[in-house]
């Protein structure tokens, strides 16, 4: 009844691959805490809007538009971490649905319905439907400007020329590097005749007009937010699916059946090909000349392989193709498992550190951060686990928003700073023997002068130290 003639239908078909999507998304989607990236999420889009305007002027303006989304989903639904994940999950479940509808409609509905379940069961998917960052969002709208092409491809006219527009301005707002996958698009467009070509380029053309100050602010701030970005080997361009896909068998048996699919559908082949392998040769090759190779960036490239392995596999009997989508889940649940586990490679604990100091503190105690500043955002995580139960911030000079950046700043005179406070909390990156060593040398020496530590605690990635003065 399911793949019987649309008519017949009671339910979509994409509906299925996205509720399977928002299922296996859904499951899990709080047992890791909140990292370093969601961190930033969450500091941004807890601002004003004019505190957000003032931030991205001088750090992370590519993900500006996505921090406003989060500010006013924030303001309905509270920042919980389900909250703060959701509209990623909900984002992932969307594309699967695109994914059936595009697959459906180039292939048949046989590969639609398997691209969206395999899609579903990609652990990328549920790694990234996870995370309270736009990769979802740009792949949401990646695919949706590749439906819209397809449809303007078909039935031409210029409000569908403009609608597609739209949908790769907001691929790139949700996400500049995946703009990319319009090198797919041209080669669709170029298949179809010089006017399609010609409307193509005038629809990329309108959106690249709106991009244009994203682009630049980007620029301008790159080696303030990519400085640690390494120059990629060639290694790094075959090995960057295993990566992307979050599972390197996986990503080897989606590759050899969407290279199949390829073969097999060469109208559309090439276009969904090159939509997932031409954003990667273009990041790396940008890596060479600029920090920007960052693998999570292709994320949006997924879905691509997904259709084209599903092309391949609507050759084969459905309970067959069905039990290679369920082979493709027992093979992705170490990495699954993984995934539910922490989002870092060197996870840091937070939530246990605030709960030392929850329970721990008293009346009048004050925190400090070994370092404040870096990617680890230590303050903001204490700010976020403690709300109004955290420690006077007594170093603090400038807020994060007040200065316009993800970082505050510390006083220029940490003993004057310190004067009266009697018990201070040092949360420190590492598990340290000495407390104090990763902090900057002005802020130790103050301390060290008038306190002795008094507990230490350890918890994953972090140390929580405890400095009384005498009374």
């Amino acid at each position: 009844m399911l793949l019987t003639a649309t008519n017949r239908r009671t339910i979509p078909l994409a509906a299925w691959p996205a509720l399977v999507t928002l299922l296996l998304t859904g499951y899990g989607a709080t047992a890791p805490q909140l990292w370093r990236d969601e961190m930033a999420t969450w500091s941004a889009a807890t601002r004003s809007p004019g505190e957000l305007v003032h931030m991205v002027k001088n750090i992370d303006a590519v993900s500006g538009p996505y921090y406003l989304f989060m500010h006013y989903w924030i303001a309905v639904f509270g920042d919980s971490v389900l909250a703060l994940r959701a509209p990623s999950i909900l984002c992932m479940a969307g594309v699967a649905a695109l994914v059936t509808i595009i697959g459906e409609r180039l292939f048949g509905s046989r590969a639609g319905l398997l691209a969206g379940l395999l899609f579903a069961v990609i652990p990328s998917t549920s790694r990234y439907a996870q995370e309270a960052r736009s990769y979802a969002f740009a792949t949401f709208f990646a695919v949706l400007a590749t439906l819209l092409l397809i449809r303007a491809l078909d039935l031409p006219s210029w409000g569908r020329w403009a609608v597609y527009g739209a949908a790769v301005t907001a691929t790139g707002l949700s996400h500049l590097i995946a703009v990319t996958v319009v090198t797919g698009h041209a080669v669709a467009a170029l298949l179809a005749g010089r006017q399609s070509a010609l409307r193509w380029g005038a629809a990329t053309g309108a959106a690249a007009v709106v991009l244009l100050p994203f682009i630049l602010l980007g620029n301008g701030q790159q080696d303030a937010q990519l400085g640690w970005v390494p120059t990629p080997s060639a290694g790094d361009l075959l090995t960057v699916a295993g990566y992307v896909f979050r599972s390197g068998m996986l990503a080897g048996i989606t590759i050899g059946l969407a290279a199949l699919g390829w073969a097999m559908h060469a109208r559309w082949g090439a276009p969904l090909a090159l939509s997932a392998v031409g954003p990667a040769v273009l990041l790396w090759t940008a890596g060479q000349v600029t920090q920007v190779w960052v693998p999570r960036y292709l994320t949006f490239t997924v879905p691509f392989l997904c259709l084209l392995a599903g092309a391949a596999l609507a050759g084969v009997r459905l309970r067959g193709a069905l039990a290679v989508v369920g082979a493709f889940l027992l093979i992705s649940v170490p990495d699954q498992r993984v995934i539910r586990r922490s989002h870092d490679t060197q996870p840091l604990d937070y939530q246990a550190a605030a709960a030392i100091i929850r329970e721990h503190q008293r009346p009048g105690d004050g925190i400090v951060y070994a370092p404040r500043g870096g990617w680890r955002f230590l303050d903001t995580a204490m700010d976020y686990h403690l709300r109004g139960d955290r420690p006077d911030d007594v170093l603090l000079k400038q807020s994060r928003a007040a200065l316009g950046s993800l970082w505050a700043s510390d006083c220029d005179r940490p003993a004057e700073c310190l004067n009266g406070v009697h018990r201070v909390w040092v949360l420190a990156v590492g598990e340290q023997h000495d407390p104090l060593r990763p902090m900057e040398r002005p802020k130790s020496d103050a301390i060290r002068a008038t306190y002795t530590l008094t507990e230490t605690w350890t918890v994953p990635g972090l140390t929580v130290a405890l400095y009384t003065s005498p009374p």
